[in-house]
């Protein structure tokens, strides 16, 4: 997974990292969750929701995740049983009452993690890289499971009463509940085990990028992540003018802050800024170098 606020170079990062990962013969997927994403942009070709092979990139396949289609999975995975549900308290058509229970906060985004969650259990790939949203928008999706789990422990009181109320006989609320506890309980201990997941942050050498990065480590922290790579973006290191130069000056004293602070327990890289817009495979694989420094 790869986070950090926005604009301080996720896709990019997370782009040259997917093509480090399928040169080395790994059958690899990258998914972007932003709702404005730009792997289309980056790779120059049309991805949107459908997985599909990136050219010029043996082993590698790309996504953009639409909102849409998740609810339209959710809805063929849960609808039917929703449907069978509600149906004992209201006589309303199908489709009205699954768009109903589907437009519940918090729904589109737990489905969201399950969404992924299947494309790592289904075994087609042997890396899967996220480029997540926004940082505040990736942490509350992260939050999201253990809220939707306390929700869910009051729900059976709510179900029982309701059909003590309307004399109603059984009806599977109870089994929706468990199967929908189940599904947050399965992935919070996925995406907390640091056996399955590496969260990478993405950080710019400016006073907005370190200190937010700051509140995301520890926010990830609480979540269970530990984040242990550190990306510094647009580092300056060739100044040839005095601009570039006071630029420099200027990013010093946060790379001197991110070393000293998380130096002893992450592996920091530093980015070079570079002169060039980064797009399609030949300036990825530029970038890859700078990240991996020939590994591989």
């Amino acid at each position: 997974m790869f986070g950090g606020k926005g604009g301080v170079g996720k896709t990019t990062t997370s782009a040259a990292t997917a093509l480090h990962y399928a040169r080395i013969s790994r059958k690899t997927l990258i998914i972007s969750s932003d709702l404005t994403p730009s792997l289309s942009d980056i790779f120059e070709m049309e991805i949107g929701p459908t997985e599909k092979p990136v050219p010029g990139a043996q082993n590698l396949h790309a996504l953009e995740i639409d909102p849409d289609e998740v609810m339209r999975r959710w809805k063929e995975k849960f609808g039917p049983e929703v449907y069978a549900a509600a149906s004992a308290l209201i006589d309303l058509p199908y489709d009205e009452v699954v768009d109903y229970v589907a437009m519940a906060p918090g729904i589109q985004e737990e489905f969201m993690l399950d969404y992924i969650l299947e494309r790592v259990r289904d075994g087609r790939y042997d890396m899967i890289i996220w480029d997540t949203a926004p940082a505040g928008d990736t942490l509350r999706l992260l939050g999201l499971p253990q809220r939707f789990l306390e929700h869910l422990r009051v729900a059976p009181k709510v179900y029982l009463e309701v059909r003590d109320s309307f004399k109603l006989s059984r009806t599977p609320f109870l089994e929706i509940i468990r199967s929908w506890r189940e599904l947050s309980e399965q992935t919070m201990r996925f995406f907390g085990d640091p056996a399955n997941v590496e969260f990478i942050l993405v950080t710019i050498p400016e006073a907005l990028g370190v200190y937010q990065s700051r509140r995301v480590i520890r926010d990830l922290q609480q979540h269970g992540l530990d984040v242990r790579y550190l990306i510094i973006n647009d580092v300056i290191v060739d100044p040839n003018g005095a601009f570039l130069r006071q630029r420099m000056e200027m990013q010093r004293p946060y790379i001197e802050m991110l070393y000293e602070e998380y130096g002893d327990r992450m592996t920091l890289v530093k980015l070079p800024l570079l002169p060039y817009e980064v797009k399609g495979i030949e300036r990825l694989r530029e970038v890859e170098g700078f990240l991996f420094g020939g590994e591989g």
